[in-house]
């Protein structure tokens, strides 16, 4: 048993055992709570960090083999087609010069396409909404200044 004194300056009896945590006690656990919510947050954060590096190694190293494969495909489709020339009368330098011409000419139409689509890697759009939204901002801020300069004067 502990004694409380109340305001009025009398001693009262109290059941420890069967008292309400006070406020510093519920902080305590609310503080130990948290801190094991945020450590469990945390770890699942860095388990799934350390999947996603693992994941995307995957992914690369599968990539690589891809290209690899349809590189050795695309030989084998060039390699046919330089033979089909040939045995239609068409003399090996010529048919692989045409190869060639043809494999250019796919690169160029492919590098077309990635410098038309590389604009957007840019967000044109979002720049010209800033760069909008800052001129009129300016544009705002001197004629405030102008209304101020004309009001003290």
């Amino acid at each position: 048993m502990e004694a409380k004194h109340d305001p009025s300056g009398t001693e009262t009896a109290i059941d420890s055992d069967n008292a309400t945590p006070g406020a510093l006690e519920e902080t305590k656990i609310l503080w130990h709570a948290l801190r094991r919510v945020v450590r469990d947050h945390l770890q699942l954060a860095a388990l799934e960090t350390r999947l996603a590096g693992e994941s995307l190694v995957t992914m690369i190293a599968a990539g690589v083999m891809v290209a690899a494969l349809l590189v050795s495909t695309w030989l084998v489709l060039v390699a046919a087609a330089v033979l089909q020339l040939v045995n239609s009368g068409v003399s090996l330098s010529s048919a692989m010069l045409l190869a060639a011409l043809a494999n250019l000419v796919a690169a160029l139409v492919l590098y077309g396409v990635i410098r038309r689509r590389s604009y957007y890697l840019a967000f044109p759009a979002t720049l010209r909404s800033l760069s909008e939204s800052s001129s009129k901002l300016t544009a705002d801020m001197k004629m405030t200044y102008a209304n101020a300069s004309e009001g003290s004067s």
